[in-house]
This record gives C-alpha cells, sequence and structure tokens, in this order.
C-alpha cells in the first residue's frame, strides 16, 4: 500500500483536469508507484508468493490501462510513457 500523501503527490502529479482522480493517466500512474514498492519488497522478499501474485495483477491490470489508452488516444499514450519512464 502507498500512504496517503504519496497517492495524493501522483494524482497532483497526472491529473488531466481539475477534479480528476480516475482517469486512466491518473491509474496508471498509481498503479505504477505501486509496482516499484512492491518489487522493491520482492527484492528482499524472495518467497513471498502472495505479494507476487498481487504484483502480477497489478502488472496485467496496467497493461490493460496502456492498451485502453493508447488505443484511445496515442499522444497521451506516449506522453504518460515517457513520463513515467517505461518501455512499450
Amino acid at each position: 500500500m502507498i500512504d496517503k500523501e504519496l497517492k495524493t503527490q501522483v494524482i497532483e502529479q497526472y491529473k488531466t483536469h481539475g477534479a480528476d482522480t480516475g482517469s486512466p493517466e491518473v491509474q496508471i500512474a498509481i498503479l505504477t508507484t505501486r509496482i516499484r514498492q512492491l518489487t522493491e519488497h520482492m527484492k528482499i522478499h524472495t518467497k513471498d508468493y502472495h505479494s507476487r501474485r498481487g504484483l502480477l495483477i497489478m502488472v496485467g491490470k496496467r497493461r490493460k490501462l496502456l492498451q485502453y489508452l493508447r488505443n484511445k488516444d496515442f499522444g497521451r499514450y506516449q506522453g504518460l510513457i515517457q513520463r513515467l519512464g517505461l518501455r512499450h
């Protein structure tokens, strides 16, 4: 879990309009921060299989959201990929 302050920072950084909390960009950014934190956890705790399952579910969800954004608006997709430092 990410703490509330970090989540609000991510939302402020990636929102598309004033009251935006659910756009694909925000959802992908939140999932990316959670994935990065969980990846660091998995480096230390290699046999934590329950967390590994959750990590794989989050990666799949982020992949589907990225695919949706790519099909909907390719320019927004490319901008988000560059801002997050992901590869496609």
